[in-house]
């Protein structure tokens, strides 16, 4: 047996073999490789910090120039950092007093708390569609499977050199799904014949081809690549009865219940979570639920029979499960093999399989989709400009208006503000304008003043005397 590519408008045509029972090569004419693995016969961020801050201690001494550089250098750094953080949604608010001024801007105020109510809906969904996206979304399909032999008659040697051959048969296994009329066909891709199994076995006639060469099957692999359909072909010019076993594979990996326990759930063959949760099901219908020890479950004639047990945990219903769930029994057609039939003879079988559900894809589109993420973050960084340019606005017509309610106050005012500032700026401590008058140095502290400063002025000489002298404290 051996796979085969698909071709560009139905199945590959129909090519002559040589008869070799282990033949495993694809079919002749096609150039591609072949896609799956041949059946083979059984054998063996900072914070933002401002730098308009006086000394907290040296009298009116400055800082050096030095730290002073150092700090100016880091506090434009944290600028830097602080103006590249992103915007918070209580930016995007206008002041109270700009909404006073302007009656018009309640509409915008209005349209951000329709923007917040939004986005958390939006949130919300996607945290769904997440979740959603964490456990298998499947739907049913159809797969048809086309299964066809054609035999080859014999033929005599010729004058012109032809060897001839011997009669022979070939045997194919193909299948398709068949359109359900959902969705954009175009966008629909179109899943390999291989792809649905795990495994496929053709058995043939053990009294015709041996002990040895009457099991030709093929088995997934980690390497394999998937094709379109696989093909037989045997010499022989007798009827042959062959039986295709085909073992689905599921995703994720479903089990056979034990024939007691599918009867009593309904279930024949399911995942193991949905299995727990209709035993679930069960127990609660029936009540089997301890009434004192909620962990406990009681078990009633039949899962006493099952499981060989009056009461057990909840918790080792998987670990009992174990023994009862077995290995999902294959596919079973049997086919016919007419060897005196010239024309090329058909069957089809339609079995039920799982697929993806194309809602799924459209799901991941939408999470990994960041081009309107990308908009939105321009069209609010455009806002954080207008509303910035707003409050600049605010600020100014605060200041201009002032000014022509009384311009000599405001003056005096922001003269006061600006010595602050400066002093603030060029660390300077003191009040420059009392210190110019005379009454400043007939307060009491003065007369301690003055002699702490010769104190000090003493005590200066005296080391400067000794150092020159080269006098030593003892």
């Amino acid at each position: 047996m051996r796979p085969y590519a698909a071709g560009t408008g139905g199945f590959p045509p129909q090519r002559g073999f040589p008869l070799h029972p282990s033949n495993s090569q694809p079919v002749a004419g096609n150039t591609s490789s072949p896609v799956g693995a041949p059946l083979h016969q059984r054998a063996p961020q900072p914070g933002f910090q401002s730098g308009l801050r006086g000394s907290g201690s040296g009298g009116g001494n400055k800082r050096s120039s030095e730290a002073r550089n150092m700090n100016n250098a880091q506090n434009k750094s944290e600028f830097n950092s602080a103006a590249k953080k992103k915007k918070k949604l209580a930016d995007k608010i206008l002041p109270q007093k700009v909404r006073d001024l302007v009656p018009e801007s309640q509409a915008y105020m209005d349209l951000l708390t329709f923007e917040r109510k939004l986005d958390a809906t939006i949130m919300r969904k996607r945290l769904d569609i997440q979740e959603a996206l964490k456990r298998p979304m499947k739907q049913k399909r159809k797969l048809r499977i086309f299964i066809s032999n054609t035999f080859y008659p014999s033929k005599e040697p010729t004058n012109d050199g032809d060897e001839g051959s011997v009669a022979s048969w070939e045997l194919r296994v193909e299948g398709r799904l068949l359109e359900d009329g959902k969705g954009d066909p175009n966008t629909k891709i179109k899943r390999k014949f291989s792809s649905f199994f795990k495994s496929l076995v053709i058995e043939l006639d053990k009294e015709l081809y041996g002990p040895d060469n009457h099991l030709v099957e093929w088995h997934r692999t980690h390497t394999t690549q998937e094709t379109d359909g696989f093909q037989v072909k045997r010499p022989g010019d007798r009827n042959v009865r062959c039986t295709i076993l085909l073992l689905l594979d599921y995703q994720p990996l479903q089990f056979k219940l034990d024939p007691r326990l599918a009867r009593v759930l309904g279930v024949h063959t399911q995942t193991r979570p949905v299995i727990i949760s209709a035993l679930w099901q069960y127990i609660k219908t029936h009540k089997l639920q301890d009434a004192h020890e909620r962990e406990y479950i009681n078990c009633d004639k039949y899962l006493e029979q099952i499981f060989g047990c009056q009461r057990m945990k909840f918790a080792e219903i998987p670990q009992r499960l174990n023994p009862l769930l077995h290995p999902p029994e294959p596919i079973v057609i049997n086919h016919f093999i007419e060897s005196g039939a010239e024309n090329k003879q058909t069957a089809c079988y339609d079995i039920d399989v799982e697929v993806d559900d194309t809602l799924k894809n459209q799901m991941n589109n939408f999470l990994m989709n960041t081009a309107s993420q990308q908009e939105i973050q321009g069209l609010d960084a455009k806002i954080h400009e207008t509303v910035d340019t707003i409050n600049q606005m605010k600020t100014n017509r605060e200041f201009f208006l002032s000014f022509a309610k009384d311009p000599q106050t405001f003056i005096q005012r922001w003269i006061v503000s600006q010595t602050r500032d400066l002093k603030a700026m060029t660390d300077v401590t003191g009040n420059p304008e009392e210190e110019r008058r005379a009454e400043f140095y007939y307060q009491p502290w003065t007369h301690e003043a003055v002699s702490r400063y010769f104190f000090t002025k003493v005590n200066q000489k005296r080391a400067e005397l000794e150092q020159a002298l080269g006098i030593r404290n003892g």
